[in-house]
């Protein structure tokens, strides 16, 4: 976790400039300065690469706002502020309703997952974010506000269209390695806030049900994955009755320390809707012993999926060492080839894990180096990336790109991309003021 205190520390090392708003008000009056800004508002998950930023900069902390959150008539929250997902989620279910996502680190803020196209598990069963998004209030370059509509496509042309027949071989997944531009939505949906600052947004739930929650133990995917292959290959078929499906191994169980879980197993733990589809048509066909599977209380699932990737930053963060993982995603047909990439990774001699939203084919393979380890990790990371763009993946599939993956992003662009992101800064942040470092200006 990032305390306060431990990024102002930093920016004082660096010389960069931090400034924090009490409201909408101040955050306008800062804008209308076109000082260039760095914004954020998730400090539990941000990491800021200080010795990457370069030239003036302000980091602007968004998290002091105050939020807001309402239930329209039509089932759709309005959300304004520092709301964090785990007070969307609670509040909905106080309406009886529920998001259909559901972030792994729920204690982020709401606008800043927009920011960063940051999807979660609930992809699954759900689909993507940006498609649950009905309206995006943001402040332009000026200070003023603008409404987005996702019912409104962008204005058309021949450059665009060329830019979206890039986009189809990632239309399935839940974000490509270029925002996928569309409709209106899209200009702020994984923009990292480079075209304006997200003020407000309209979000889709859906009416609340009781769900069950299941933990399939299995054997380490380094020594057999036939069983997780199975079951992945049987999941899909259950898009509608299961909301997520994710995996856990065993070095992320053994790096836990959890004694709650069967020892020396991968697990894969499941969320459902439809407790007897999903007991009767899909846990009994897993060719495995019934009383193996473990039922989970909701707190003990959410534990287990936040617990992981809170101590790989507590630990990079322990280790002074900035996180070397993976956030890939390919098609079904290549998950068994991803599975076999990352077990060649495991085979280097530093200690990893893997985990992630195994029913989407996206999984998340943390190297845990000493400093000593830290360069042999970015060259294989960047080997890495060049088997995703052949296999026709995602290499950042939801937590955006920020500064530190910007090397490995460069291969999947070309002169399509280029051209729309200088169109679009010119367009949008005529004095360069919104995350001038961000992608859009590669």
């Amino acid at each position: 976790m990032k305390s306060r205190l431990d990024l102002y520390l930093k920016v004082d090392k660096y010389g960069v400039s931090m400034k924090t708003f009490k409201d909408y008000p101040a955050l306008r009056d800062h804008i209308a300065t076109h000082e260039k800004t760095l914004y954020f508002s998730s400090q539990t998950s941000t990491v800021i690469p200080f010795n990457f930023l370069e030239g003036e900069m302000v980091l602007g902390n968004l998290s002091t706002i105050a939020g807001k959150i309402r239930l329209l008539a039509d089932g759709v929250l309005e959300i304004s502020g520092g709301v964090t997902w785990k007070d969307a989620r609670s509040f909905a279910r106080s309406k009886g309703r529920d998001l259909l996502m559901s972030p792994t680190e729920e204690s982020a803020g709401v606008l800043a997952g927009i920011a960063t196209s940051c999807t979660g598990e609930r992809s699954f069963g759900f689909g993507t974010l940006r498609d649950q998004v009905e309206r995006i209030t943001y402040l332009d370059f000026n200070g003023a506000e603008q409404i987005l509509s996702r019912d409104k496509f962008l204005e058309d042309s021949e450059l665009l269209r060329e830019y979206q027949q890039d986009f189809l071989p990632y239309q399935k997944m839940k974000n490509g390695p270029f925002p996928r531009l569309e409709r209106e939505t899209d200009l702020m949906i994984g923009m990292e806030g480079q075209l304006g600052v997200v003020k407000e947004i309209h979000l889709e739930t859906v009416p609340y049900k009781n769900l069950n929650y299941f933990l399939i133990p299995l054997g380490k995917w380094e020594e057999s994955c036939e069983m997780h292959l199975d079951i992945f290959n049987k999941v899909q078929a259950f898009r509608d009755h299961i909301l997520s499906c994710e995996l856990i191994d065993e070095n992320s169980l053994r790096y836990l320390g959890s004694d709650r879980i069967p020892k020396g197993r991968d697990i894969i733990v499941i969320e459902t809707s439809s407790l007897e589809k999903v007991y009767e048509e899909f846990l009994t066909n897993l060719g495995m012993d019934l009383e193996d599977i473990i039922e989970l209380s909701e707190g003990d699932y959410h534990h287990l999926r936040m617990e992981v990737p809170r101590k790989v930053q507590e630990d990079n963060s322990r280790r002074a060492v900035i996180k070397k993982g993976t956030d890939a995603q390919v098609s079904p047909e290549n998950f068994g080839k991803l599975l076999g990439i990352y077990k060649e990774m495991g085979k280097k001699g530093i200690p990893y894990i893997l985990f992630g939203h195994f029913g989407d084919g996206h999984l998340h393979f943390n190297f845990l180096p000493d400093k000593e380890q830290v360069d042999t990790c970015e060259d294989l990371l960047k080997e890495f990336y060049k088997e995703i763009k052949l296999l026709k993946g995602s290499p950042f599939a939801e937590h955006g790109i920020g500064l530190i993956k910007q090397n490995f992003i460069r291969p999947f662009l070309g002169e399509n991309q280029f051209e729309i992101f200088k169109d679009l800064k010119k367009r949008y942040d005529p004095y360069n003021q919104f995350f001038p470092q961000g992608f859009l200006n590669l």
